[in-house]
């Protein structure tokens, strides 16, 4: 955490029908993306970064591969070095 801040994003990514395993196999090149589920043309993935625009950038290249219908930010969290030292949790689940 170059700047103190770690940030933390859950996307949908709708995929064209029969896409669904080349997107995921192309997401698993990405080294700040991982998927946690897919199912019915849709693929939930979590992208981190050290700031939004990593994350905004990251978003536009999944929405750029071959197959991709649309990708949806969903949820964004920011971590600073304060709250692990704190031991607080700011998450909202």
């Amino acid at each position: 955490m170059p700047d103190g801040r770690h940030h933390i994003s859950s996307a949908v990514v709708a995929v064209r029908p029969g896409g669904l395993d080349g997107v995921i196999a192309a997401l698993a090149d990405f080294g700040n993306v991982e998927v946690h589920g897919a199912d019915k043309g849709k693929i939930v993935v979590v992208i981190e970064g050290p700031s939004t625009g990593v994350l905004g950038d990251t978003l536009m290249r999944i929405s750029a591969l071959d197959g991709v219908i649309a990708a949806n930010m969903v949820f964004e969290q920011v971590y600073t070095e304060e709250d692990e030292a704190d031991g607080q949790r700011t998450d909202a689940a």
